[in-house]
């Protein structure tokens, strides 16, 4: 049995709690009320006194020396977390044995007393009494060290400090907790028993020396439960999840469900803590399953002549996991294509096989293809799989007849001619086949391009015939040759045309005469070495047509030969220059016959255009020597340049003359008086007179009245309300004193605009009322004009007049309508 002395350490409680938790039996009857009792019999079985240890000293029996005891070691104290109270509860009692003598006074000090986690601990520093306040967490800290001080009334120390441990007795107060709720692990399908599949774990915040902190692990659940309930097992003590039978399918079962739980205590059940996670395992397919074609014929039939057309889609079916390797199909002919006519592709959506054309197939050579195909996966089947007999199919593949366009069986056709064959010659029959066999029908032929319209062809048969000379130097003829292109056309339905290039290749002849190069030059009217002139010849024609030259000059003129020589420098070189030592300066043209080499060679008779002038030191022709030998002499320059001076001289005066005439217009005041200048001045009329009959009017009618009494009571005559407004006059533009006749339209218009503004100008914006006329008028009566003549008129002169009055002539010298 543990005595109260024997729970002072640590280490006999944690054992002694063990056994009650294990089931020991001596501890069959510890059940949570008497684990509460033994919790309670800790508190009391503290050592009720501690003492400052003291030092006795006793004499040696040898040299009288005194040997110091070792001092009392103090036992620790022990104090459970999570304590219910109540508080603060006494610990235990610090004591000096020299409270008798003098009045003592205790304190403690260190972490948890005077240091934080302060106020954990207190004393009575009378009695010496120590005391906890609160309950502990050892999760938060497991032990404390404090020290004890013994001092008198006047603060002297009188007991050297004593240490005191409390260790933090565990408690299990706290579940395991998964790192995750959720893990998430895999193994492939067809796994053997014991394959890993996965690790959860769990911890335990208590003391993991202890059963407290000990975790233990078990399989509460598996869903589904496919093949059997218990797929799976897992280590009590690492977590690691392992299988424990054979039977893995992925197209049957692809993830399971396991409910893992996590107990301290050891596992124990009835006093251990738990918790719970969930672990998904999800099944990883092998290729397990080879691919499987639907059926085992497929048929399909395709145009000759197409390629990248789809003949037929091969179906498949694969039970393992879509879009991966072990899903993928892969489709080979492994028979009845030897040309490679057909591929198969795979349509990475459905997995289908697309049998493709990728070469044109022919009817007249092959009207059907027997294929034999085979499907695979990417992926190699898993050990122990074998292929299906499925896997292999046979494709029917009819090919379709269509009328093919004629073919012209040497395209492009090379011929050789020479050149300047004449119109109407043969040169070769162009013609093509018709590649449908089995079907008669007629190919005509018509011309496509023939860029210098030599060429016809006939439409029959295809023969070749020009139509005018055939020319190697045409700017059509590239690189000797001159193509045309043919068309041939069938009859059948729809019509199919082709087409064939005809190459001529013209072999020159020799037709163009070579040309002298260059056609001018310079050289000194003084026969020097470097004063002579290098000529060449330029030939259309090709070798050996052309050079070497033959460079002469004619005998007539007969001054040519007199002062010109030609010596030969190569064969396609020679040089001209002066026979005699002084040529007078001018322009000379000189004819040079030039010849090639062709057979009968061709000549050429050329000019050459060569200027004679003096020449300075270096040889090169002086400014003045140049112009003189354009045919200028000194007088005619000096003509020239008067010319050109005079004409600058009245450019000069003219310039003058004009800014001049400026400079006056600005200066110069108008010719007329402004008073009498019409174009700025405001002309007013006031009256215009009437007839003799109307000079008897009275003025004081048309002045302003001041009231309107008189007016309004004024027998009926001339009244007039005419109100001029009682407000600032507008200003009107000054006219300046010197004006610039451009200005004059804009000072009308000035002017205009103000006075149409002005309300003041007359007339007022107020009541007019005419109502006098005056009596009596020279004019007679209207009464007596009437319409009815007495007596004929012809009105027939009126047509004299114009057309103006014709409508009245119309009216009137119409005669009777009665």
């Amino acid at each position: 049995m543990v005595t109260a002395r024997g729970l002072h350490d640590p280490h006999i409680w944690e054992t002694t709690v063990k056994l009650a938790l294990a089931g020991h039996p001596h501890s069959l009857a510890l059940t949570k009320v008497g684990f509460e009792e033994m919790l309670s019999r800790v508190w009391e079985s503290q050592p009720r006194v501690i003492k400052f240890s003291r030092k006795h000293q006793r004499s040696s029996s040898v040299n009288g020396l005194r040997r110091q005891k070792r001092d009392w070691v103090i036992p620790p104290i022990n104090v459970p977390e999570n304590s219910r109270g109540p508080f603060p509860h006494m610990l235990v009692r610090i004591r000096s044995d020299q409270d008798k003598d003098v009045g003592i006074r205790y304190s403690i000090t260190g972490a948890g007393a005077d240091q934080p986690p302060s106020g954990i601990y207190n004393i009575d520093p009378i009695s010496g009494n120590m005391f906890v306040t609160q309950p502990l967490d050892r999760e938060e800290r497991a032990s404390f060290h404090l020290r004890a001080h013994a001092v008198d009334m006047n603060g002297n120390q009188v007991e050297n400090p004593i240490d005191l441990y409390i260790y933090v007795i565990d408690m299990n107060d706290n579940r395991p907790e998964f790192q995750n709720q959720v893990y998430n692990g895999s193994v492939a399908e067809g796994s053997k028993p014991g394959s890993s599949v996965m690790q959860v774990t769990a911890t335990d915040s208590d003391d993991s020396t202890t059963a407290n902190g000990m975790v233990r692990y078990r399989i509460l659940s598996q869903t589904p439960h496919s093949p059997i309930p218990n797929m799976f097992t897992i280590n009590s003590e690492t977590g690691d999840i392992v299988t424990v039978a054979a039977g893995l399918d992925r197209e049957k079962v692809s993830q399971y469900t396991i409910i893992v739980q996590a107990t301290d205590m050891e596992g124990n059940l009835n006093f251990g803590l738990s918790n719970t996670a969930t672990a998904l395992i999800s099944i990883t397919d092998i290729n397990d399953n080879p691919p499987e074609l639907t059926v085992r014929t497929f048929s399909g039939e395709v145009p000759e002549n197409k390629v990248n057309v789809v003949v037929t889609n091969l179906t498949v079916v694969d039970r393992d996991q879509p879009h991966s390797p072990n899903w993928n199909a892969v489709y080979r002919i492994i028979s009845g294509d030897p040309s490679g006519h057909f591929t198969i592709r795979t349509n990475p959506i459905t997995n289908e096989g697309m049998l493709t054309v990728v070469k044109p197939v022919d009817f007249e050579m092959n009207r059907a293809f027997m294929l034999t195909v085979v499907v695979s996966n990417q992926a190699h089947l898993a050990s122990g799989i074998q292929s299906s007999l499925q896997s292999t199919a046979g494709v029917t593949i009819s090919v379709q007849d269509v009328n093919e366009p004629p073919v012209f069986p040497v395209n492009p056709k090379m011929i050789r001619f020479e050149e300047g064959v004449p119109a109407g010659t043969t040169l070769t029959v162009f013609a093509a086949q018709d590649p449908d066999h089995f079907i008669h029908q007629i190919v005509r032929y018509s011309k496509l391009s023939d860029p210098a319209n030599w060429l016809k062809i006939n439409r029959t048969n295809g023969q070749i015939t020009t139509m005018a000379l055939l020319d190697r130097e045409s700017i059509y003829v590239k690189n000797n040759v001159y193509e045309a292109t043919f068309l041939a056309f069938d009859n059948g339905s729809p019509q199919a045309s082709g087409t064939g290039t005809l190459q001529i290749y013209l072999i020159d002849v020799n037709d163009n005469a070579p040309v002298l190069v260059p056609r001018e030059a310079q050289v000194c009217e003084r026969a020097r070495p470097n004063s002579r002139v290098n000529i060449t010849a330029t030939d259309a024609d090709a070798d050996p047509n052309v050079g070497p030259f033959v460079f002469e000059l004619p005998s007539f003129p007969a001054s040519v030969r007199r002062n010109w020589t030609i010596s030969r420098l190569s064969g396609d070189y020679a040089q001209l220059r002066l026979r005699i030592p002084y040529l007078e300066a001018g322009v000379y043209v000189i004819p040079v016959i030039v010849s090639d080499s062709g057979n009968p060679p061709l000549s050429n008779r050329s000019l050459i255009r060569v200027k004679v002038c003096p020449c300075d030191d270096s040889g090169d022709c002086s400014a003045t020597g140049a112009v003189a030998a354009a045919g200028l002499g000194t007088g005619a320059i000096i003509a020239i340049l008067i010319c050109i001076i005079i004409l600058l001289s009245m450019v000069l005066l003219f310039v003058v003359w004009m800014k001049r005439r400026e400079k006056e217009r600005q200066a110069k005041p108008l010719l007329i008086d402004p008073e009498d200048d019409v174009r700025d001045n405001i002309l007013k009329y006031d009256e215009e007179g009437g007839g003799e009959e109307d000079q008897d009017y009275d003025l004081s009618q048309l002045q302003q009245p001041e009231s309107l009494d008189h007016i309004i009571n004024k027998p009926a005559g001339v009244r007039r309300v005419d109100e001029r407004p009682v407000i600032a006059e507008s200003q009107y533009p000054v006219r300046p004193s010197l004006p610039h006749p451009g200005d004059i339209g804009d000072f009308i218009n000035d002017g205009l605009r103000a006075a149409d503004n002005d309300p003041t100008a007359p007339p007022y914006d107020s009541l007019l009322v005419f109502d006098y006329e005056g009596s009596g008028s020279t004019a007679g009566s209207v009464s007596s004009l009437n319409s009815i003549s007495s007596g004929d008129q012809d009105y027939d002169y009126l047509n004299d007049w114009g057309p103006r009055f014709k409508k009245l002539a119309d009216l009137y010298g119409g005669g009777d309508d009665d």
